[in-house]
């Protein structure tokens, strides 16, 4: 199996088991780990009462309290990279990712050239659906920032559903990934563009959670302000490139 999909989860009791069964009722086989921060809602006795339904298919990964969307994200590249998948997948729990979504991202990394394909809610054809004024109005703002500070190419570089090719997350150094929120999906994509990979955009419908609660808060804001900065900064006086291969080992950013 190829294909296998990130599902970084923390009290998603509502929405996981309809997110399982619809990835695992496409035509298009997928495989999906779920990374559970030691959810209180009981998440991780779902999924694990779901493997007996989809053995070989669906894995989980528990750790030991909140530890942030990033490192979620890390653990499970890692893991993936260990069980030798050639397509490697984030998208959320909430159903804010379409799933059926997943075979075109896969089919631009596949058929199109793409090594990195982002779900894009800000290119043509793609949208937001169910969201309040003030939250598209952060989003859209934050994705300018972006793009005005780091240069990157990148029309939706918050985006959270994304496909990587094995050789990209292979050669980036993922201990050097410092950030936990909206930063951690700019650095990725920044990282991957600063290692001269083909990002490809699909447009995507971005649709609210209807269940459960958001895990937004003034923290992550903030992070992506200052992560911004500090990954300009250091593609300006530090060699940014070299630190993000892979087996560059010096401290992270704070």
């Amino acid at each position: 199996m190829e294909n296998i999909v990130i599902i970084p989860t923390y009290n998603e009791k509502e929405n996981i088991a309809s997110i399982l069964q619809h990835v695992f009722g496409m035509n298009k086989e997928f495989h999906v780990l779920v990374v559970d921060d030691s959810s209180p809602d009981g998440t991780a006795q779902i999924v694990k009462d779901l493997q007996l339904k989809y053995p070989g298919q669906l894995f989980i990964e528990e750790r030991k309290g909140k530890l942030g969307l990033g490192t979620a994200y890390i653990h499970g590249f890692k893991w993936s990279l260990e069980k030798g998948y050639q397509f490697i997948f984030e998208m959320d729990a909430d159903f804010s990712h379409n799933p059926d979504d997943l075979e075109r991202l896969y089919n631009a990394c596949k058929n199109e050239g793409a090594d990195v394909a982002v779900g894009s809610r800000y290119v043509k054809n793609g949208k937001v659906a169910n969201w309040p004024g003030d939250r598209v109005f952060l989003s859209k703002g934050a994705s300018l920032y972006t793009r005005l500070i780091t240069w990157m190419p990148v029309m939706d570089p918050t985006a959270g559903f994304v496909c990587y090719k094995r050789k990209v997350l292979e050669a980036m150094n993922l201990d050097g990934i410092s950030f936990v929120g909206y930063a951690f999906q700019i650095e990725m994509k920044f990282a991957a563009w600063k290692l001269h990979f083909k990002i490809k955009e699909v447009p995507i419908t971005f649709i609210d959670r209807k269940l459960g609660q958001s895990k937004m808060n003034k923290g992550i804001v903030k992070e992506g302000i200052l992560g911004v900065l500090k990954l300009r900064w250091q593609s300006i006086f530090k060699d940014y490139h070299s630190k993000m291969k892979n087996g560059f080992t010096e401290t992270k950013v704070a």
